[in-house]
């Protein structure tokens, strides 16, 4: 299988030991629907499978709405509001690898009439910014209406941050309902249902790991940590390979990438992430933190290593 092959090749690629010269290393670029976006701040771009269609976060006024632009002739089309977002804090789309649903986080009442939840995230209460994990399936006609997932997943008011598997297993942050830490947790899909979320294995409750991607057969998961040997811990690009179902210790892309919002393109070839700057200059390793937040990618296919 594809994400089988592709697994391969990030296991050779991402590891801890020196990549080849600089010159064999892949630059990150822009994300090239950037360009006619507008300059605010816009993440999370989830695909349809043929790699067509495009739905992501555009930032506005400390607001949050998923857009959806369509590749026509090579280029990608002016932003449009999705059928299903506009009136509420709609964020970071995760597509189904089949292309069938969206998964996203909202601040949307659990009961229709309400007032937009609350959340709890770098520390606080955010008043209005709360996350609920929404389903909103691709019908014969477009896009239906969106449905809260139930209670099992959206356990508290600060879930954000979806990925979706094959299996219909989801991967989220959420609250700590003790600690109020954020953690990167997973709810498996069984007959039907969803079991009550846990941290995945490597999310000890002191490192931070977040705005996780994970592969259509969960053979890996891309992620943000703010964790050794990330320098001061700044928020860099994260690998995990899972063996016979258990998550093995996380690796960082080496040179360090840093941003979060992680996807994956549907051929499994391209990362994207969201960054203000995804490389920092040695002589000034401090984010511009003033600058827009904008989707960035790289490819997978070109890492080299040096040995092991």
């Amino acid at each position: 299988m594809l994400e089988s092959k592709v697994s391969r090749l990030l296991a050779v690629v991402v590891v801890c030991s020196s990549f080849a010269a600089a010159s064999r290393v892949p630059v990150p670029r822009v994300f090239i629907g950037e360009t006619d976006w507008g300059t605010e701040s816009n993440a999370a771009p989830a695909f349809t499978p043929d790699g067509k269609t495009v739905f992501f976060t555009h930032w506005h006024d400390g607001d949050g709405t998923i857009m959806v632009s369509h590749l026509r002739g090579g280029t990608w089309s002016k932003p449009e509001t999705a059928p299903f977002s506009g009136q509420w804090r709609d964020i970071e789309p995760a597509m189904a690898p089949d292309g069938s649903y969206l998964v996203f986080s909202s601040n949307r009442p659990a009961i229709e009439g309400g007032k937009a939840i609350d959340g709890f995230f770098q520390g606080k209460i955010q008043p209005g910014k709360g996350g609920n994990l929404w389903r909103v399936n691709r019908t014969a006609n477009g896009w239906g209406k969106p449905t809260r997932l139930p209670d099992e997943v959206n356990s508290n008011t600060a879930v954000y941050s979806p990925s979706v598997a094959r299996s219909g297993n989801l991967y989220f942050n959420q609250s700590d309902p003790v600690t109020k830490k954020e953690r990167l947790c997973w709810s498996k899909w069984i007959d039907g249902h969803y079991t009550a979320p846990q941290p995945v294995s490597f999310d000890d409750g002191e490192t931070r790991n977040f705005t996780a991607a994970v592969a259509p057969d969960e053979s890996f998961i891309l992620f943000s940590g703010h964790r050794p040997p990330s320098p001061d811990h700044r928020a860099v690009v994260f690998v995990a390979f899972a063996k016979h179902h258990k998550w093995q210790t996380p690796i960082p892309f080496k040179p360090y990438l840093y941003g979060e919002q992680e996807r994956l393109s549907p051929d499994l070839k391209t990362l994207y992430f969201v960054s203000d700057r995804p490389r920092m200059d040695a002589g000034n390793p401090n984010p511009n933190v003033n600058a827009p937040r904008k989707i960035w990618q790289i490819s997978l296919r070109d890492w080299t290593v040096l040995g092991k």
